[in-house]
Parts: structure tokens; sequence; C-alpha cells
């Protein structure tokens, strides 16, 4: 996905924590036109939660027919994309013809290494009628030995992705290993994303890492005695053991991974180089990244603002 805007750090109301909370961040909902998104990372007090760089919360959108997602052609350097949706689907293309339609429990994971272009749309038979599309995407800042390798695009259905229960709680493990589980798909630095689904009363004991974050894409949580309200991230301690509760019908995402080095972004651009940043702005503004295979017609321009 991506804001045409060059401001990165969309406006957020950060609250801090204590104990087993470092800060709590909640993201204003950033208008797109036909739907909106939430930007929790990256913001001035916190610039990511262990590789994890951008974590936007697309919708619920709902679109009537002859409208819906439609995100022209678009660059990336230096990170890896990836999507996950609850409800609705989007067709991805990009510049090494890979083709996929995303549906609610897949995985998409775009690597863009040293430069790749993509644009998420919808298929017609999809776009015609009145649907709905809600998900999260975010972005891995690749560790600087990688920042450079081929592109390459990977997606891995819902029936591959490992889950359970722990305590009735329904768990999904999309990326890392966690409650004895281990994804399938492709990491590049230690990585944990899950997905758990709890109902009113329900708890979870959340797994450890060096860095971790638990956001509420519905319902809501306490950590403790602290309320944490949908559509919060709260920024974890290191603490172990912590314990989340719901205190209604609730889905919640965890991020968390090992601590990386500063980044450089600007745009869509990120790198831990910031002369390779300014180096892609000016290959996008001289039309030289490689173009969308059958999708060649319009592009997102380089943002003025």
């Amino acid at each position: 996905m991506s804001i045409e805007t060059s401001q990165i750090e969309l406006d957020c109301d950060v609250d801090k924590g204590c104990n087993a909370i470092e800060i709590i961040i909640q993201p204003r909902a950033k208008d797109l036109g036909d739907f909106s998104v939430r930007r929790t990372l990256p913001t001035k007090e916190r610039q990511m939660v262990g590789p994890w760089i951008f974590f936007d919360h697309m919708g619920p959108a709902h679109f009537p027919a002859g409208s819906g997602i439609n995100v022209r052609p678009h660059p990336h350097i230096n990170l890896a994309t990836v999507t996950y949706l609850f409800e609705g689907e989007i067709l991805h293309r990009d510049s090494l013809g890979s083709l996929a339609t995303i549906t609610p429990g897949d995985i998409n994971l775009m690597v863009a290494g040293k430069g790749i272009t993509h644009s998420e749309r919808e298929r017609p038979e999809v776009k015609h009628i009145d649907h709905t599309l809600h998900g999260l995407q975010l972005w891995l800042a690749l560790p600087e030995k990688d920042e450079e390798i081929d592109p390459a695009f990977y997606h891995y259905p819902a029936a591959n992705i490992p889950q359970t229960h722990i305590n009735d709680v329904a768990v999904r493990v999309l990326m890392g290993s966690a409650y004895g589980l281990t994804s399938p798909v492709l990491t590049y630095a230690e990585t944990l994303y899950v997905e758990a689904h709890l109902q009113t009363t329900q708890t979870l004991v959340l797994p450890n890492c060096e860095e971790r974050a638990i956001y509420v894409a519905k319902g809501g949580l306490k950590i403790k005695d602290r309320v944490i309200p949908e559509f919060a991230m709260v920024v974890l301690s290191a603490a172990e053991g912590v314990e989340i509760e719901a205190t209604e019908e609730t889905r919640i995402a965890l991020i968390g991974g090992e601590k990386m080095g500063k980044c450089f972004i600007e745009w869509n651009f990120i790198s831990s180089r910031k002369e390779r940043v300014e180096q892609a702005k000016q290959e996008w503004l001289a039309g030289n990244f490689p173009q969308v295979v059958d999708d060649v017609k319009e592009f997102i321009p380089f943002p003025t603002n």
C-alpha cells in the first residue's frame, strides 16, 4: 500500500506506559478517499518494533459496485511487505511478473531488495459488486546484508499457516515461532508475527522476544489494570509472562523480533543508508525502475508534499 504523500509519520496519540508497557500508540485514521488507513508505525516516538517499520491497518472499508482498491504501480527498496487480510481480497502484480490474489488468512510476502515495483488492485468480478476490504499491511526492514538482494515474491495460502488453540484462544503463527509452532513464511532476521482471536474474559500469555508490540485490530484488552482500546498499539517491555485479557470479542496482532539499526525513510523507500534512499528517489523520478508486468499505463508520481 502506498500513501500519496511524503509524510511518513501519520498523526498518533502516544501515552507513556510503565512496567510491562513502554508506550501506547493510538493512530488517527488517514482518509485516502475510498477508504482509510490507521498507521501506528513509524511514529516520532517509535520508529520500529524488531524489524517491523510500517504497520498499516486498512479499513474495514465497504465499497459499492464500481469502486474499490486501486493502488497504481509504485516502487520499494531494501524492505519486504507483508499483507494479511481479514476480509475481502487484493490482486497483486509486480515487475517480476507475479500475479496473485490474496484472500483472508493468506500471507503475501514481497521482498523489494534492490528494487521492485508493484500495484494493488481488484479483480473485475469483485469490483463489479458491493464488497468489503479489511486487513493489515506491514513492512519489514531487511538486515543490511540482505538489503540489496534480488527482489522476490512469495504467496502462502491460508491452509499452510500453522494454527492452534491456547486455553481455547484461537492463535495463528503468521511468521516466526511461538506456542510450539513455526510458520513457513520466509524471514531474514528474527521475526515474530502472531494473530489471536479472543472471546470476552479469555486470557493469553504472550511469547517473549527482544522487542514486541500488540495491536488491537478489533475489540479491547486489559494488561494488568490498564485498558487498551480498539486500534491501539502497545509497545511492550522485555518483561516475561505478560498476559492479556479480552474485555470483549477481540482480534489482536502481535509483532516483534530482534532489534535493528536505524533506517532512513522517504515515501516508499527505506534503507540503512541515506544516500541509497536518495538514489532510489532519483531513479523513480527518472523512470528507471522496472515496470509492473501488464500494468504499465499509469503510476504514482513521487509526492511533492
